[in-house]
């Protein structure tokens, strides 16, 4: 372990940034043969946080190791403590526990497929904290972890045009190789027709075909909700999973603040918030 000192005044405890893949080595190829021409390469996986409160209790739900089995997880254990607390004796407390239900969590999502990387935080700042590990790692997306029984449906909501290649990075990184089916959701904004909404949505759905997910598999609805967070929860109760992006710039505010809780509380399952792209400094 290696305890590096941050701009946020926080101690980091980390496995100097484990790495655990969940490929398995296939069989070797013989001398003298080549691989099929048109085999899979490097493949970039997108880029997920997965936050967890270890020492207050939470763990990785059921069926979000699926859910991310394509995905390069950043998986952060973190722990809030009092101003009056120095990270070191915090770690020197906790640590060890800590570190060990993270290793845990972190072959659950090995063993299905993902890429892991681990840290382990002891904080005064819990929304500094992932808004720096969010750009450190170029997260594509933060997970907001709910459990889920199976994942053959997600529901992406869809607010305008604004990031929304990152919203389709990471549906097809994660889904197209999934066989799950995605529906395409979007609220009418004041002054848009449907003829609007679905044409927006047409080219999302596109742009997905483009990046390999199946056109069968893909559904748009367009709808005219005077509550779109309401209309969000309702929709979401026939999906397993929801993929929504932020609506304020502000990255910890959405992820702590208000949309993405609200629909996760009311949804009962995991919610991926596609974060915007980090404003050039």
């Amino acid at each position: 372990m290696t305890d590096t000192p941050t701009e946020d005044g926080e101690e980091q405890t980390e496995t100097g940034d484990r790495q655990t893949t969940g490929e398995q080595p296939g069989p070797e190829t013989p001398t003298g043969e080549q691989p099929e021409p048109d085999a899979p390469t490097d493949v970039v996986r997108p880029s997920v946080l997965v936050p967890l409160k270890l020492l207050e209790g939470e763990s990785l739900p059921n069926g979000v190791p699926e859910l991310l089995a394509n995905a390069r997880v950043v998986l952060l254990g973190y722990h809030v403590i009092p101003e009056q607390t120095a990270t070191e004796q915090a770690r020197e407390q906790f640590g060890e526990k800590a570190m060990s239900k993270l290793d845990e969590f972190a072959d659950s999502l090995a063993a299905a497929g993902a890429d892991v990387e681990t840290r382990l935080v002891f904080t005064h700042d819990e929304a500094t904290t992932i808004d720096r590990l969010i750009y450190e790692y170029e997260c594509l997306a933060v997970l907001v972890p709910n459990s889920a029984e199976r994942v053959d449906s997600v529901l992406v909501a869809l607010r305008g045009t604004v990031g929304v290649g990152r919203n389709t990075r990471l549906v097809a990184g994660l889904f197209a190789d999934a066989g799950v089916d995605v529906t395409l959701y979007h609220a009418l904004n004041e002054g848009e027709s449907p003829d609007d909404g679905e044409s927006f949505l047409n080219g999302v759905r596109a742009d997905l075909v483009e990046r390999g997910v199946a056109a069968d598999r893909i559904e748009t609805l367009v709808e005219d909700a005077d509550a779109p967070l309401d209309a969000i929860a309702g929709r979401a109760e026939s999906h397993d999973a929801v993929v929504m992006g932020e609506t304020d710039p502000s990255v910890t505010t959405f992820v702590f603040g208000m949309p993405s809780e609200q629909v996760a509380e009311r949804f009962l399952g995991p919610v991926l918030v596609v974060q915007r792209e980090r404003p050039e400094e």
